[in-house]
């Protein structure tokens, strides 16, 4: 097996030479371009993948919420699965209650994690909202707290202990499920192969198909497929092709 750097179409490739079980050759490619339309599918998915050794995560399997009175302020704490940050922040968009004194959040897709307090004293609602959802163990998930001021000051210390309590325990009651990850790869296709390898994708039962690119001669097709199966469908698509003209390939960014 060789490794190198070739120039196709403008674009730069990071490519590996493999050959099939009749000796055939073929030059795998994952563009820059390619990768920069899949930066965001791609790096959820490695970094939720990273906690585990089987590319699954753990995550709730539906939106739960849990209201709780705490001298006299009610917390509402409301916690949904999410895919990315954009998803996040729509979710966010969705419940978030204008009339609330306070909307504050927190959020965790793989090894990437934001909060925020929404005017509470810093550190003590964003953050304890934080240290929950990551003693949970849970992934992909968003839990924003409301807040009705009662008329009472909790204090720095309450705060922490009433935005963590509501969040650690809206998770608890929420039932979980095991997610497989999913990851971007892509076939490079000489032009009269295209049939050959849609039949191929479709028994692959891939999710997502798309054209990235055409030359005069070939084309990238980009799709989605399950992140255990990648080591299975490189071996058996590598002895599938029997002409050597396309291997399948998987993006890393």
């Amino acid at each position: 097996m060789a490794a190198g750097i070739t120039r196709v179409s403008s674009c730069y490739y990071h490519h590996l030479i493999l050959k099939n079980k009749n000796g055939l050759s073929a030059s795998v490619a994952v563009s820059t371009s390619f990768k920069k339309m899949v930066t965001n599918a791609a790096s959820a998915t490695i970094t939720a993948s990273s906690s585990t050794n089987h590319g699954e995560y753990r995550s709730i399997a539906e939106r739960v919420s849990l209201e709780k009175e705490i001298k006299k302020s009610k917390f509402i704490a409301i916690a949904a699965p999410i895919s990315d940050e954009e998803s996040a922040f729509s979710f966010l968009s969705e419940v978030r209650d204008p009339r609330a004194t306070h909307n504050c959040w927190a959020f965790k897709v793989g090894q990437h994690s934001r909060c925020n307090d929404d005017g509470e004293p810093s550190g003590t609602a964003g953050k304890p909202i934080q240290s929950a959802i990551l003693s949970s163990h849970i992934d992909r998930v968003m839990v924003v707290v409301i807040r009705y001021f009662g008329g009472i000051k909790l204090g720095t210390g309450g705060l922490v202990r009433a935005y963590g309590g509501v969040t650690s325990e809206c998770l608890k009651n929420a039932p979980t499920c095991l997610v497989k990850s999913k990851v971007p790869m892509a076939v490079e296709v000489p032009f009269d192969l295209l049939g050959l390898v849609q039949h191929q994708l479709q028994h692959f039962q891939v999710e997502d198909i798309k054209q990235d690119y055409e030359t005069v001669t070939q084309t990238l097709m980009i799709f989605i497929h399950a992140y255990d199966n990648v080591p299975y469908q490189l071996h058996h698509v590598e002895n599938s092709f029997s002409t050597g003209k396309c291997i399948l390939s998987l993006c890393r960014v």
